[in-house]
């Protein structure tokens, strides 16, 4: 559950200010993922744990209402459903996350084994246990089906998952991170995820913001510029781009059409408030 206070300015240490509204939306990046999939016509199955408290049973219902399977989504007695505290400013945010029940999942092979089957796609991020991750990506690929890493919040040991990994979506920060190093010199961006590509057998995404969206082919980087838009909330545009792409996939698209639409549902996505509220359907992509 995402609280979201918007505050002036943050406070200092022992201080105590007065905000000015709090919203809450449902969010985590499995969420928002499952969401942005299903609104796009995809169908989708979670597996993750809640929390046996209020917003536990709000989230539920609420994927239950996003027409998102929940049969592997289950409640853990004596901890919280995961929570994200989003101090909003006026130009930027900053955000407390505690992952709360997030972080019991830890044994997935009975659900994964049960809703996966060969042609289907698994779209796994970093707010759950790293290990967890790695064993999915395994079981998944072994099964015959696509496997999407959105390397979020970014570790080393995603490395060690790159075997298993068919397509890889970092953002720009999350990318240096797979590099090793800061990527500073003009120009040097792109030749950067060429060699990293050529040299690991993984599609390569990285979503860029204002830049737009590259990706790699056999010899070349490929840009899809950011399209100009009203920018009311880039919560979730990630998540969005990643379900939307995941889906597409699915349904038989090549790469590059799933791209060109995730990236246009990601650009609508912005001009809403709240992770989830602005995550479009498929007819408000295409008519966009």
């Amino acid at each position: 559950m995402d609280m979201v206070m918007e505050t002036d300015r943050l406070p200092k240490i022992g201080e105590t200010l007065l905000g000015e509204t709090i919203d809450y939306y449902v969010g985590g990046k499995g969420a928002n993922q499952a969401v942005a999939a299903s609104r796009v016509g995809a169908e989708v199955s979670l597996i993750g744990k809640i929390g046996n408290d209020t917003f536990g049973s709000k989230v539920y219902k609420h994927l239950e209402n996003e027409q998102v399977d929940v049969s592997a989504v289950t409640y853990e007695e004596n901890i919280f459903t995961g929570v994200a505290s989003i101090f909003k400013l006026k130009e930027d945010n900053a955000i407390v996350v505690l992952p709360g029940a997030n972080m019991l999942l830890t044994d997935i092979d009975s659900e994964l084994n049960e809703k996966i089957n060969t042609g289907d796609v698994l779209l796994t991020q970093l707010e759950i246990p790293v290990d967890t991750v790695k064993r999915s990506l395994q079981l998944a690929k072994n099964k015959g089906a696509t496997t999407i890493l959105n390397p979020a919040p970014y570790t080393e040991k995603v490395i060690e998952m790159l075997p298993f990994v068919d397509i890889i979506t970092p953002n720009e920060t999350e990318f240096e991170g797979l590099l090793g190093h800061d990527i500073t010199e003009a120009g040097q961006f792109e030749k950067d995820m060429l060699e990293w590509s050529k040299a690991n057998a993984t599609q390569l995404i990285v979503t860029r913001g204002g830049s737009g969206i590259s990706y790699t082919t056999d010899n070349d980087v490929i840009t899809i510029p950011a399209e100009q838009v009203k920018i009311v909330d880039t919560t979730g545009a990630g998540d969005t781009f990643n379900g939307i792409l995941a889906a597409c996939l699915a349904e038989g698209l090549t790469i590059s059409e799933a791209i060109t639409l995730s990236g246009k549902g990601a650009t609508l996505s912005i001009t809403k408030l709240g992770a989830q509220t602005g995550m479009p359907t498929m007819s408000e992509i295409e008519h966009f």
